[in-house]
């Protein structure tokens, strides 16, 4: 337990100084868990912490140093730059010649840094001078280029579960009995809190902090269910704006309209609304859905996702939202057909390989006497004067390019009209 220091925040005096103290991230430092038993037997490597804020990386990455009895430099990517690196790598050295000590670098919001930043220190961490530990709320796969990624191992953390949270606060409370030894809490507000933290321990900290200054005025001072309902007013659950959790959630909404779950796809598209996604951004995102995903087996999808844009346009939040729900449900249980999502997508293909192929004579326009003279239009049939209004047998692909089917419509909904209707045309022109 820290000692208590009333300028220090809460959530900085309840950083854990030992393994033992540490909450949450089982998965990685229970009994037999990689970090643990790298710890265990002192085989310090370079790392990549990987997770949602206030999950431990930098707490975590202090105790791994003090683990292994290795210097540990901090630096945040927002502030540090090239000149900063180099300054650790010299005190590295000095520590590695006169103590015989191994150095932890550790980088905060690594992400932050461009890839000529990132290679700033690959030399360093290839002698052995420093070894790297870089914290993360992106996804390194995007953020981190291949050469830093090749040299350190990658380790997700978890969010806190709301016991993990519990235990946290509970703790704190205790440590803080000194500033006011006699304040309670009730179990309730504390789990209101640790709801609210949404697996943040950081933040559950910070409105435990403001929980304990407003249970003061009070005598004798209790945390209760109001009390914590007044700290936690207002808190949005983590959705980080084009960051991770950002793309997740918008993939799970699209995947459960596709996969004919109205349900799912409600919950995901109020868990996007609840953290602060731009209504607008998902209502695109349906009408991307509406023509991806249920195509022409019901094109009422797209008229209903549009309209739900423009119902938002004119409400506005919180009205607006509801078309935009009536629009997931009613593409969540609608036929499905991706048919011409792929055969735009081939056709697509074609047009970029095979290059610019000419229009073939027949299908050309004639508005000049010099045109019609050189043939253009020439043999076109028009399709209103053929049986059916159409022309068996006709071809309107480019000469030299055999003619394909990129429309293949699926047995379901208005596709199965539009299916047996192209199917009798086609023996036609057989």
């Amino acid at each position: 337990m820290n000692a208590v220091e009333p300028g220090r925040p809460l959530a900085d005096r309840m950083r854990p100084t030992s393994i033992e103290d540490y909450v949450g991230q089982a998965h990685l430092l229970g009994p037999g868990k990689p970090l643990r038993r790298m710890l265990e037997g002192r085989h310090l490597h370079s790392m990549i912490l990987w997770g949602p804020p206030g999950t431990g990386k930098t707490t975590l990455a202090r105790l791994v140093a003090q683990a292994c009895d290795a210097q540990f430099i901090a630096l945040s990517a927002v502030m540090a730059g090239v000149k900063d690196i180099r300054a650790a790598a010299e005190k590295a050295q000095a520590a590695r010649q006169s103590e015989g000590r191994r150095t932890v670098l550790f980088l905060d919001e690594v992400h932050r840094f461009n890839k000529a930043q990132q290679d700033a220190f690959l030399p360093w961490v290839e002698d052995g001078t420093l070894v790297f530990i870089g914290a993360t709320t992106e996804n390194p796969s995007f953020e981190l280029n291949n050469a830093l990624l090749s040299r350190a191992r990658v380790y997700v953390l978890r969010s806190l579960t709301q016991d993990d949270l519990r235990m946290v606060l509970e703790r704190a409370l205790a440590s803080d009995a000194a500033v006011q030894p006699d304040l309670t809490a009730e179990p309730e507000a504390l789990e209101l809190i640790a709801r609210a933290a949404d697996g943040d321990a950081r933040r559950a900290l910070n409105m435990l902090e403001l929980a304990i200054d407003l249970a003061g005025a009070a005598s004798p001072p209790r945390i209760d269910a109001a009390v914590a309902r007044e700290v936690a007013a207002g808190g949005l659950r983590r959705f980080d704006k084009q960051g991770e959790a950002f793309y997740d959630q918008i993939s799970a909404l699209h995947k459960s309209i596709r996969g004919s779950d109205p349900d799912a796809a409600l919950y995901w598209l109020a868990r996007m609304l609840d953290g602060g996604c731009d209504p607008r951004y998902i209502a695109r995102r349906v009408l991307r859905i509406a023509s991806e995903d249920i195509g022409n087996a019901d094109p009422r999808a797209l008229t209903l996702a549009l309209e739900a844009c423009e119902v938002y346009e004119r409400l506005g939040s919180p009205e607006g939202e509801l078309a935009i729900a009536q629009a997931v449900v009613f593409l969540a249980c609608v036929a499905k057909s991706n048919a011409v999502y792929t055969a735009f997508n081939e056709a697509m293909q074609d047009a970029r390989r095979l290059g610019s192929l000419e229009v073939p004579l027949h299908l050309r326009n004639a508005p000049t006497r010099l045109m019609k003279e050189l043939g253009y239009g020439k043999g076109y049939r028009y399709a209103h004067d053929e049986p059916d209004a159409y022309a068996a047998g006709e071809n309107y692909f480019p000469e030299g390019m055999t003619p394909k089917q990129y429309y293949k419509p699926v047995p379901r909904g208005l596709e199965i009209k539009i299916g047996e209707a192209l199917e009798r045309r086609r023996r036609r022109s057989e």
